[in-house]
């Protein structure tokens, strides 16, 4: 494996914690600073949102600008310095310019990673690298939230900001060894580079089937899937847990899972194509909830999370993986995957509040019931439109 592959595994074990900044430990965080459910729902809302508007133009200048490295740098930087914003200044306002700049920041890094990957591996060895970032991604996580669980429980929350510092800065490090002579730059936005190619519009998003089948799908099931953990999290804290270790723990669970199953789709991918690989992914949600709502205390922790794991670590190798596929020759697959993470973006965003607001208005088990639902109306859409998919879809 050449160095600029095994830094590439470094930057995504090491990036892990950093793309999505807090993530569950902001609203735990903020369960502390006396918050009501809904308001730490609409906040994350307002990040989500921001996130949604800049992913799509992102991921064009993805495309358009060979500094992708230098796009990773930015983001994890801001991410850090937002974040630590929410520490010092944990009132709604504040919290909510932190929560943009960490949307917009985090919205560069998957298709500027994805960029990066395509560019080393070529369309041919896109899938399994794929699996490889996915896995080291899920490693990165666990032991970044193992770090934070434990020096939360001893130090309190404000430990997990010191674990996001020091894991950006070894993140860069690892960046910096990644050659970028060794990136095709045309192979990378999915072009082929030959005298003559026309790079397509932008308009062609808005004309591929395949592409919008995809992203309406997604939006859907991060509908349902956006607000689970965080409100698991806040229903264990609000059962008398300790908010660092639980939260921690429900975050180390899926990462856990989400580790093999993400390898499990590439091989998947390989011999029989994505189609299955999102029926799987979109299965394990309504069950997530079902558990959830039924299984109360934290025993109910290890299955629901464990499901978690399995839609995660499914869709994270799938979802860029068919994008390139439905995108090759048009020069747009990271505009593509801009957009159809915009539509996840707007599903998430819109999962907080909904999540939110149902368990202060019914109570924690009714959200979880109400959010798992979500997910039959995506698997409906995506067994409908089989045929439309069925030549994207095939073995990768």
């Amino acid at each position: 494996m050449s160095t600029s592959l095994q830094a590439l595994n470094a930057v995504n074990f090491f990036m892990a914690d950093v793309q999505g900044g807090l993530g569950p430990y902001l609203g735990v965080f903020l369960q502390q600073k006396k918050w009501s459910p809904t308001e730490i729902g609409v906040v994350m809302t307002i990040g989500g949102l921001a996130g949604m508007v800049a992913t799509a133009p992102l991921g064009a200048l993805v495309d358009r600008l060979r500094a992708k490295r230098f796009l990773m740098v930015v983001a994890a930087v801001a991410t850090v310095l937002a974040s630590f914003v929410i520490l010092f200044i944990p009132t709604f306002w504040a919290t909510a310019v932190s929560q943009i700049a960490t949307g917009v920041a985090g919205a560069v890094i998957p298709p500027a990673i994805a960029g990066i990957t395509l560019g080393l591996v070529k369309q041919k060895g896109f899938t399994h690298q794929l699996g490889r970032n996915e896995a080291f991604n899920h490693g990165g996580n666990v032991v970044a939230a193992l770090l934070c669980g434990a020096l939360g429980y001893a130090f309190g929350l404000s430990a997990v900001f010191v674990v996001m510092s020091v894991l950006a800065l070894i993140s860069l490090g690892a960046l910096s060894y990644i050659d970028p002579k060794k990136i095709d730059y045309n192979a990378a936005r999915g072009a082929t580079g030959k005298a003559g190619e026309k790079i397509q519009g932008f308009s062609e998003l808005l004309r591929n089937k395949p592409l919008i089948v995809l992203a309406i799908t997604l939006l859907l099931f991060h509908l349902g899937n956006g607000a689970m953990l965080p409100l698991l999290g806040q229903s264990l804290v609000a059962q008398g847990a300790d908010p660092s270790a639980y939260t921690s723990a429900t975050i180390i669970v899926a990462q856990l899972a989400m580790i093999p199953m993400a390898l499990f789709a590439a091989w998947l991918a390989h011999r029989r194509g994505f189609w299955l690989v999102f029926v799987l992914a979109l299965v394990a949600l309504p069950v997530r909830g079902a558990i959830a709502a039924l299984i109360t205390g934290p025993i109910a922790l290890g299955p629901v999370q464990i499901l978690d794991g399995v839609g995660a670590g499914l869709l994270g190798v799938a979802v860029p993986g068919l994008v390139a596929r439905i995108m090759a020759g048009t020069g747009r697959v990271n505009a593509a995957l801009g957009a159809v993470m915009t539509m996840q973006g707007v599903g998430a965003a819109l999962s907080t509040t909904l999540g939110g607001a149902a368990a202060q208005a019914f109570g924690y088990s009714v959200s979880f019931i109400a959010l798992g639902g979500v997910a039959f109306i995506a698997l409906a859409l995506w067994t409908s439109a089989t045929p439309l998919m069925s030549k994207a879809c095939e073995k990768a």
